[in-house]
């Protein structure tokens, strides 16, 4: 038996060179998977930069434009960040993707009453350059309206249920149902257009018609059409919230449980 032989003469040809290249194929894998994940720590970090911007900015007052008092989130209208950014929009709403569309309407029904004002009352006082008897009164009344219902529009019936689908308690629903309601009464006595009411509905339009007074009526007209527009707009989703509220299993038990817990407080919160 021969010793001359090298024991590690074997094992050294058959081990491949620890400091040698590895194979094309695999060197391509390798440095394919060292980018995938460089591209995905800079994707992550992308997102919790996107992510800590919008909670620094997401607190911040935005509505009125301008001179903001409230944050106020709808899609489409007051967009909170770039449809670019790689955090999903749905991180930056407040409202329910499901409910969005029909607050979103809400807001846009809303606007719609706050155009109506405004022409109502240019409508009055075009009635009073026409010679109105009763032009006075409805020029003094329609600017109460312009600026007291404008303001009490929006935070006794439209931000209450912008916070009730924001939070689903049940005291905002009911907030809405009661003043909502009066709403649209008030929205048919102002389609009527009784003189020295502030209103330029239905009466007035027509008297102006029949006088000639052609500004006057076409302006009496448009904001006849606006009430109608709002009023029914608003029955139509008073109808839908209401069904929404039931099927939630929203109850006046549960309302004052949360006015009892919360307070006055929870309408000033968002979250």
């Amino acid at each position: 038996m021969s010793y001359n032989q090298n024991p590690f003469a074997s094992s050294h040809s058959l081990d491949a060179n620890p400091f040698d290249d590895p194979p094309a194929p695999q060197a391509d894998a390798r440095l394919e998977q060292l980018r995938q994940r460089e591209l995905d720590l800079e994707r992550r970090e992308q997102e919790l930069n996107a992510k800590a911007q919008h909670i620094r900015e997401h607190g911040r007052k935005n509505w009125p434009f301008f001179y903001p008092l409230i944050y106020h989130d709808i899609a489409g209208l007051l967009p909170l960040i770039s449809t670019n950014s790689p955090v999903s929009s749905r991180t930056t709403e407040e409202i329910p993707e499901a409910s969005r569309p029909l607050v979103t309407r809400l807001y846009q029904l809303w606007l719609v009453l706050f155009a109506t004002l405004i022409i109502n009352m240019v409508a009055c006082i075009l009635i009073l350059i026409a010679g109105s008897s009763d032009g006075g009164r409805d020029v003094g009344a329609s600017i109460g309206y312009l600026f007291m219902i404008s303001i009490t529009s929006f935070l006794l019936w439209y931000r209450p249920i912008y916070n009730g689908y924001m939070k689903e308690q049940s005291l905002y629903y009911y907030l809405y149902f009661f003043f909502c309601g009066w709403h649209l009464i008030f929205s048919i006595y102002m389609i009527i257009g009784i003189p020295s009411t502030g209103s330029a509905g239905l009466i007035q339009t027509i008297q102006m018609f029949t006088g000639h007074h052609w500004v006057a009526a076409i302006f009496g007209l448009v904001a006849t059409v606006g009430w109608i527009l709002q009023g029914v707009g608003n029955t139509w989703y008073y109808r839908q919230i209401y069904a929404h509220h039931n099927a939630a299993g929203h109850t006046m038990e549960k309302a004052k449980t949360e006015l009892a817990s919360h307070g006055a407080k929870a309408y000033f919160t968002r979250g």
